[in-house]
């Protein structure tokens, strides 16, 4: 692997170009977070009940998820940054498509081929990080890319929400158009990573991650996770619309979620630095947080529940996803662009298939049942998770991880 610039992440050079690069991620997150204020409304304006607009969250990950794998396979031939660039392109003209869809067909498609696009972007962030930093110093810069990523979870929420709110839901879907075009342009100036050329096809990169045992069980620890993360956190919005509270409301009251990630990510990347507490400890902590927040959400959906559920869904996800996701980095050092994109692809499967499985529940109102749903889900995940990283090697070790 060739880095066309210095590899070495203290140096100001690479610093510079994590600022940069830290804007990609933030953008998806805008796109992504969007989604769950705009549903009632975009059901209300389009004549379809919830459970029916459900399907454009639903459809939005899926997209995301499965693209994941073909974008890691490329970047890992083409390079990270360029990968990143087309990506910006694409989900800014599929935006563009969704704010003028005139059905939800049109709305639902366009905003999956969005999310197809997006799914570059965080991955690819990752990748680039782990191409330039140790394993021992990459948690702290992979928090820094979610603290992004929050600024754009509180950005994407508050603004579709006010959007939709105070004008129309149309608007929302523009608002990334102008930044991912600009993005597309500007990410010239990142020094591109040059990955050396996977032996074999892309099955073969595909295999070559999926023969590590680790892997396999961190793929099927990440489906579950992202159930509980992503897939159950759509419906908070929703619940709190559902029970009174308007589009702003609600908006402003689940962003407190990117605000808790943002601050707990810098908190988590100080534990790290100074190793005051261990992998395994911050995914049991941050298990045990998510629980309890699914718990509050079950027993009211006012805003006091909502808002409390939503700040410790984000300091329990800053603990537990920036873990999972640091590991899936080394998993397979050799083909890390196909091992990572695997992983945010369960992640984001994950997500899909919890936001189906609990639709209708949500369309009967019954939202005190399934945020129960999630705060049992979230129990094995927590156990699973924590008990692997206890027994996973780290680099160095001299124990084969693949083993």
């Amino acid at each position: 692997m060739a880095l066309s610039g210095p590899t070495n992440a203290s140096s100001p050079p690479v610093q510079a170009s994590f600022r940069l690069l830290y804007l990609g991620p933030l953008v998806s997150y805008v796109d992504r977070f969007a989604l769950p204020p705009l549903l009632l409304s975009v059901a209300r304006d389009l004549d379809h009940s919830l459970a029916a607009t459900s399907v454009l969250a639903t459809c939005y990950f899926f997209a995301y998820g499965l693209m994941q794998l073909f974008w890691g396979l490329l970047s890992d031939r083409v390079g990270r940054v360029r990968v990143m660039r087309w990506a910006l392109a694409g989900m800014a003209v599929a935006n563009l498509v969704a704010a003028t869809a005139p059905t939800l067909a049109v709305l639902v498609l366009s905003k999956a081929v969005a999310g197809a696009f997006a799914a570059a972007l965080l991955p690819a962030a990752m990748v680039y990080v782990a191409d330039a930093v140790p394993f021992d110093r990459r948690q702290q810069v992979i928090a820094n890319i979610m603290a992004a990523g929050a600024i754009g979870t509180v950005t994407g929420t508050v603004t579709a929400g006010l959007l939709s709110g105070l004008a129309t839901w149309r608007l929302a879907f523009l608002v990334t158009v102008p930044f991912a075009f600009g993005l597309a342009v500007a990410f010239l100036r990142l020094p591109e990573s040059l990955p050396d050329r996977p032996a074999g096809g892309g099955l073969s990169q595909v295999w070559r991650v999926l023969a590590n045992r680790w892997a396999r069980f961190l793929l099927a620890v990440a489906v579950l996770e992202g159930a509980v993360v992503l897939g159950f956190l759509t419906f908070l919005a929703p619940a709190l619309e559902a029970h009174g509270a308007s589009t702003v409301v609600a908006g402003l009251v689940v962003a407190v979620y990117g605000v808790a990630v943002f601050f707990a990510s810098q908190a988590v990347k100080r534990a790290v630095r100074r190793q005051a507490v261990s992998p395994p400890t911050l995914i049991a902590g941050g298990g045990v947080l998510l629980t309890v927040a699914y718990v509050l959400a079950a027993l009211g959906q006012g805003v006091p529940n909502i808002l409390a559920a939503s700040a410790l869904i984000g300091l329990g996800f800053a603990m537990l996803h920036s873990t999972l996701q640091t590991w899936a980095t080394e998993l397979a050092p050799e083909s890390r662009g196909t091992a990572t994109s695997l992983f945010v692809t369960a992640v984001f499967t994950g997500a899909a298939i919890g936001a189906a499985a609990v639709s209708g529940l949500a369309g009967a109102d019954r939202f005190g049942t399934l945020f129960l749903v999630a705060a049992a889900v979230a129990v094995p995940v927590t156990v699973l998770a924590a008990w692997g990283r206890a027994h996973y090697p780290s680099p160095g070790s001299g124990t084969l991880r693949g083993s």
